[in-house]
């Protein structure tokens, strides 16, 4: 997909709210455990680049997979619709139209029940070596922009363009978690305000749709 790295970015940007409601918990609980100060942002940041880290990893593995099956024109063509239809879905989920990916969310609750023990090793997180690998796990979460992103990263049909695609998803999350960190109360009333979900719901939506115009088109 033309420009994909900036849209990820995009949406990882404008989809703040969604990220500040999923990973909120965890968040608050760094910003009460963690030191005050310049001490505070070193934790957030650790926390973040695990997070980033896990996508990035996550997006080279689907990467991988989409390269040995886009060997097919029709499979490619098949992983581009896929993608397509994955970030509509997630664009009317923001929007609140419809629950399509929590059943997606679910399922990746499997994996999650796994994972979420570890975590615990690094509570409570008192500096940015807790952080970091705290942040590797809960990078695991089942999250539904996510999962849409990892759609396009799997349409790349390259593993090291999935991991850099995955880099941008992350790096467009990256200032809404650190200033729901930062600013937590503050942040997480803009992060669930209307206007915030539909202008993000209405960016992954016409992304999606521009992606199933391109595939008309060709």
């Amino acid at each position: 997909m033309d420009n994909a790295f900036l849209a990820l970015f995009l949406v990882g940007l404008l989809g703040g709210g969604h990220c500040a409601g999923m990973c909120g918990g965890i968040v608050g609980a760094l910003t009460l455990q963690s030191p005050q100060g310049g001490a505070a942002f070193g934790v957030h940041l650790a926390y973040n680049l695990g997070r980033i880290a896990s996508y990035m990893l996550a997006g080279l593995l689907v990467g991988a997979v989409g390269h040995f099956a886009g060997n097919m024109l029709s499979l490619q063509h098949g992983l581009y619709f896929f993608a397509s239809l994955m970030l509509i879905a997630m664009g009317l989920y923001l929007l609140g139209i419809t629950q399509l990916l929590a059943p997606l969310e679910r399922g990746g609750q499997a994996i999650w029940k796994r994972i979420q023990p570890a975590t615990r090793k690094f509570m409570p997180v008192r500096g940015p070596a807790q952080a970091l690998p705290l942040g590797l796990l809960w990078g695991w979460l089942p999250c539904g922009l996510v999962y849409s992103a990892l759609a396009t990263a799997l349409a790349s049909g390259s593993a090291g363009q999935g991991a850099l695609l995955m880099l941008a998803f992350g790096l467009g999350t990256l200032p809404n978690l650190l200033l729901a960190g930062l600013l937590l109360a503050r942040f997480r009333r803009f992060a669930q305000a209307r206007v915030t979900r539909v202008v993000s719901g209405l960016l992954v939506l016409g992304y999606g749709l521009y992606g199933l115009a391109n595939l008309w088109r060709g």
